[in-house]
């Protein structure tokens, strides 16, 4: 029974991951860009979400003010720093100046979170933090011997949908038809009407809408703290890799193998959990390099 429970619970874990990881794997499979400020993202988030009720807004209704500011933010932030470095990574590819070359936009993002992690420093302090929910915290399903927490179960179904949205969004809508149109090629792309730059721009509102609901998600199931953004963006990094650059749906089953490895390494060990997904991690990346599902979202 404690197997079959580390088991219940590392799906859980999963999905928590998988949500986390979903905007990190968007923006790469459209740009090939490595958001490293996109753990200490999902910590602003918390923080927004944490503040607004406190000052008497419903949980749900803070939801709904972070997805769309943070979905502007997105648009906002690719349009005025990620734009311009992609643009510098085009101008070295062409045989221009050298400079940052691809290297470029990592540095961007990297300052991005520099100043952010410092910034959520001085306004909120090195203190943990957590966003109150009530009864949701504790409350449980019975499933046979076991009892599934409501709100593992709820993080675990919004990344499910939200992934399948994001996915269908892709497949079946003309902006996302012209977004994967950019992520193959983006001069031929331009060529038949469509704005790379205004495309990027979307992607990215998009992946930082989706952000912003999985800190939210975050702040409710953990204590966080300026310097959590970092961990985050481990775990979601790892995500991403283990389930194949880009591939969304490879993006839930790397965080399913995540959560997986460190709840039952932690019940081999309760000190090695975090260690144990680690290692399948390096597993992964030794093994198959390119993910268990090496699939970029535009194909």
């Amino acid at each position: 029974m404690d197997w079959l429970n580390a088991g219940v619970q590392g799906v859980l874990l999963g999905g928590q991951y998988a949500l986390l990881a979903c905007g990190l794997s968007l923006i790469f499979g459209v740009m090939r860009i490595v958001n490293l400020a996109h753990g200490v993202l999902a910590v602003l988030a918390a923080y927004l979400s944490l503040v607004l009720v406190q000052q008497g807004l419903p949980l749900w209704l803070a939801i709904v003010v972070v997805v769309p500011l943070f979905a502007a933010l997105g648009y906002a932030v690719q349009r005025g720093l990620f734009n311009p470095a992609l643009a510098q990574v085009g101008q070295d590819a062409a045989g221009g100046a050298r400079g940052a070359g691809e290297l470029a936009p990592l540095l961007v993002s990297f300052g991005v979170a520099v100043a952010l992690t410092n910034l959520l420093q001085e306004v909120f302090s090195a203190d943990t933090r957590k966003i109150p929910t009530g009864d949701l915290a504790s409350a449980g399903l019975p499933l046979g011997d076991l009892s599934v927490g409501v709100l593992p179960l709820l993080t675990l179904g919004v990344a499910v949908a939200v992934i399948a949205a994001v996915q269908l969004f892709l497949a079946r809508t003309s902006t996302g038809r012209a977004m994967r149109a950019v992520a193959d090629d983006a001069g031929a792309a331009a060529m038949t009407g469509v704005d790379p730059k205004h495309m990027y721009a979307v992607a990215t509102a998009l992946a930082f809408a989706t952000l912003g609901l999985a800190g939210v998600f975050v702040g409710m199931s953990t204590q966080f703290s300026p310097g959590y953004g970092d961990l985050v963006l481990l775990f979601a990094f790892e995500a991403v890799i283990i389930g194949g650059l880009g591939s969304l749906w490879g993006t839930l089953a790397g965080g399913m193998v995540l959560g997986l490895a460190q709840t039952i390494g932690a019940q081999i060990d309760p000190q090695s959990g975090v260690l144990a997904g680690h290692l399948v991690f390096l597993a992964v990346l030794v093994v198959r390099p390119g993910g268990l599902m090496p699939r970029s979202v535009q194909a």
